[in-house]
């Protein structure tokens, strides 16, 4: 057998709509070049070019997007197996995974080393659940990279449930998609207005709209051999 050292990296394509949120995802992989790589980044929801594994990142995506996106995505014969990146890991998102043929569920509070790690064990063939566990951080201090609103104090969770807001959901709505009960997303959105300086819903997605809280319909980026992101728009 092999070393270690000689082995292929795991090609990974990285999906999520949001480029702030994919290129953070990516950057975050870059640490672990002997182990994996990250060959696509893109914002159009679709594999462009062969990959070993999709690391399908649901960030802010309503339940009913989410079924088009895995639908379309495990129809692609360029992506052999994909996994689904979220915040919660339960019964129900695990159930989901598996009725649309996904290869595994992984927190998206795990360290980076310990993704890689599942990832590399989707890889070889496992079907893997991974949870964070209760000593790893969970929203204000995540392991990935980037996010909508960072920059003006929101947490990762705060951004996709505000994300949510300015699509124009209903708290329901948002409690639904994110696994989350109604109280829980009052919560957040209550944290998220103080930060953002805020008092209504409307003047919440006024802010939304000024501050990029809308997802990257028109760019695709693609990581090139010198794993600088170079972008690329449709016709």
């Amino acid at each position: 057998m092999s070393p270690a050292t000689d082995v292929e990296p795991v090609r990974i394509a990285v999906l999520n709509d949001y480029e702030v949120v994919a290129l953070g995802v990516a950057a975050m992989l870059a640490d672990y070049p002997r182990r994996v790589r990250v060959a696509e980044v893109n914002v159009y929801l679709h594999v462009s070019e062969p990959v070993d594994l999709v690391l399908y990142d649901a960030f802010a995506r309503t339940k009913s997007g989410v079924h088009l996106d895995l639908d379309l995505l495990m129809s692609n014969p360029l992506a052999s197996r994909a996994v689904l990146y979220t915040w919660e890991v339960t019964a129900q998102s695990v159930e989901f995974a598996e009725a649309h043929g996904l290869s595994g569920v992984v927190s998206k509070s795990v360290g980076a080393g310990r993704l890689v790690e599942a990832l590399e064990r989707i890889h070889a063939g496992e079907r893997v659940v991974l949870p964070a566990d209760p000593g790893e951080p969970h929203d204000d201090q995540p392991s990935w990279n980037n996010w909508p609103g960072k920059a003006q104090g929101l947490t990762p969770r705060q951004s996709e449930i505000i994300t949510l807001v300015v699509a124009g959901l209903d708290n329901r709505d948002i409690a639904s998609s994110c696994y989350l009960s109604t109280n829980t997303v009052k919560s957040y959105i209550r944290a998220a207005y103080r930060t953002m300086g805020v008092r209504s819903r409307t003047q919440a997605v006024l802010w939304g709209v000024d501050h990029d809280f809308r997802n990257s319909s028109r760019s695709r980026f693609m990581l090139a051999d010198d794993d600088e992101p170079t972008s690329c728009t449709r016709g």
